[in-house]
């Protein structure tokens, strides 16, 4: 049942919002705890704040990887077992995101309802780059067009649980997916404005490759889709061979990820002659701090546009 009613919201993105209420009371129970809100676990952080966005208050939702956590390195407490254990739904990216919990998802996902949402999106829009050995891009949240599917599938996935709030669900899913048709097109607005010659996004690591996709900007990073491991001296070599003949102006940090090899970056260009700065701090695979914009996902994408668009449109 759930794998017909995904394929059929992809198919026809909009009009089954006002037609999935049928399609749960009809097909799905629902199942709360015994305080009769739903106990909701994700893993990262951007999956968690659609799940707020979606639910308002009518769900306890936890997020295991809170800001400046690396996903590809997290590894579960004994806490955060138990958290899976009791939950009601568990979501999480999939696609090898967190790699070190994988074994932990499949267990639960025997005995319990879980979504791997990321997933949904259908495998042709994937990035597969070559050296990540035939697996893909797991970092969809930067095409905020990709990152529709999956709070759709996050969505569904919750009014199918919960039927006795699924038109608040449906409403607020609805909305939420029209605010982020005009995140989308904000997102090129701005990233047009910066000189076409200046369109290189260097980073720590591979996080971006669906941004530069979707928004016109080549992405050049240190490490590959995963941080296992380091960048070594050919890496920082190579891009800084590259800085200085392009002349770019600025590189970028990442809230998750160490600053020393961007820093070695910026050190050697300088000792090249190119007068080169850290143009910002961008959020990759972890938000900001609860309480913050950049504490949500719509917070997020407007953080790095802007320090992106501001450090690379600098004369």
């Amino acid at each position: 049942m759930t794998q017909c009613l995904y394929r059929t919201y992809y198919n026809t993105l909009y009009p089954i919002l006002f037609m999935v209420a049928f399609v749960i009371l009809s097909c799905g129970q629902t199942s709360q705890n015994e305080s009769g809100k739903l106990r909701v676990v994700t893993s990262i952080g951007m999956l968690a704040d659609a799940v707020k966005v979606i639910t308002e208050d009518s769900v306890e939702v936890t997020g295991l990887m809170g800001p400046g956590v690396d996903p590809h390195l997290y590894k579960a407490t004994s806490g955060d077992v138990s958290l899976l254990d009791k939950a009601d739904l568990i979501i999480y990216n999939g696609l090898n995101l967190e790699a070190k919990m994988a074994v932990i998802f499949k267990k639960m996902s025997a005995s319990k309802n879980t979504l791997a949402a990321a997933e949904r999106i259908d495998s042709s829009l994937l990035r597969f780059p070559e050296y990540f050995q035939g697996h893909p891009d797991p970092h969809v949240w930067f095409d905020v067009s990709k990152w529709k599917t999956v709070v759709a599938a996050t969505g569904i996935a919750l009014m199918e649980l919960d039927s006795a709030n699924q038109k608040v669900y449906q409403k607020n899913l609805s909305g939420y997916l029209h605010v982020l048709d005009e995140l989308h097109k904000w997102v090129k607005a701005q990233m047009a404005t910066i000189p076409e010659d200046k369109r290189v996004l260097v980073t720590a690591h591979d996080a971006f490759g669906y941004f530069g996709e979707a928004y016109d900007i080549e992405v050049r990073a240190l490490q590959g889709i995963s941080t296992v491991t380091e960048a070594g001296l050919y890496d920082v070599t190579h891009m800084i061979d590259m800085l200085v003949e392009k002349e770019i102006k600025a590189v970028f940090v990442e809230s998750s990820v160490p600053r020393k090899a961007i820093e070695a970056v910026v050190e050697g260009c300088r000792q090249r002659g190119l007068d080169i700065e850290i143009g910002g701090e961008l959020f990759s695979d972890a938000m900001g701090d609860e309480g913050t914009p950049e504490g949500t996902y719509i917070g997020m994408v407007r953080h790095n546009v802007n320090t992106i668009v501001k450090a690379l449109s600098e004369k």
